[in-house]
């Protein structure tokens, strides 16, 4: 049986994801957002960072949402950036599908991540994720604007915010956009961590 297709982000309580700019990806307030993450012994062991690190129930669900995931799917957007500043031995670990209208041959990185360009939209780059996960769910990686398409598209069956307290006032805001009147949530979970509050919903057609 297919897995599920899910994305998984942390966001700010005032409903961004990232900073309008990818030049502003690495600053000040990407890293408040993000900082729930770093101190993770998961974190540090898929980066190879060192040993070491915090353990806890932040740590358990970031290792859960990379175990589940068995292809991941991103836009243009988030790849130009990452492809600036992921390690050698990026971290998907997995085959990931880049939603793009730029040909290009697949890109193989050392740890078992290869990149492959897809150039015939969202549901394209979702089939050929799906074949490639198996049995594991497919996730989509990001940036929001994809994120946004596979939502509207009623492509997502579920999704995961690992809410921050931290106010962006500007930036991607995840749901910008969003029809509203063809998507229903129904809340999965709630577990508050001393640093950020996961959510988890379920998505239907309304």
């Amino acid at each position: 049986m297919a897995g599920k297709v899910f994305f998984s982000v942390s966001m700010s309580l005032d409903g961004f994801i990232a900073p309008e700019s990818s030049e502003d990806l690495m600053g000040r307030q990407w890293m408040e957002l993000q900082r729930w993450i770093f101190p993770l012994r998961f974190f540090r062991e898929n980066l190879k960072l060192g040993v070491g690190g915090e353990e806890g129930r932040d740590n358990d669900i970031a290792r859960e949402t990379f175990l589940r995931t068995g292809a991941s799917v991103m836009g243009k957007r988030m790849f130009d950036a990452g492809e600036e500043m992921w390690p050698q031995e990026a971290p998907f670990h997995t085959p990931v599908f880049v939603v793009t209208h730029t040909k290009r041959d697949p890109w193989e990185r050392p740890g078992g991540t290869t990149f492959h360009f897809v150039n015939d939209g969202i549901e394209t780059a979702l089939d050929q994720a799906r074949e490639a996960a198996g049995d594991r769910d497919v996730r989509i990686s990001g940036g929001g604007a994809t994120i946004l398409e596979y939502v509207n598209a009623g492509l997502v069956d579920e999704f995961s915010i690992a809410l921050a307290p931290v106010l962006f006032g500007s930036g991607i805001r995840l749901f910008e956009g969003v029809d509203a009147s063809r998507v229903a949530l129904e809340p999965v979970r709630s577990e508050p961590s001393s640093r950020v509050t996961h959510l988890t919903y379920a998505v239907h057609p309304r």
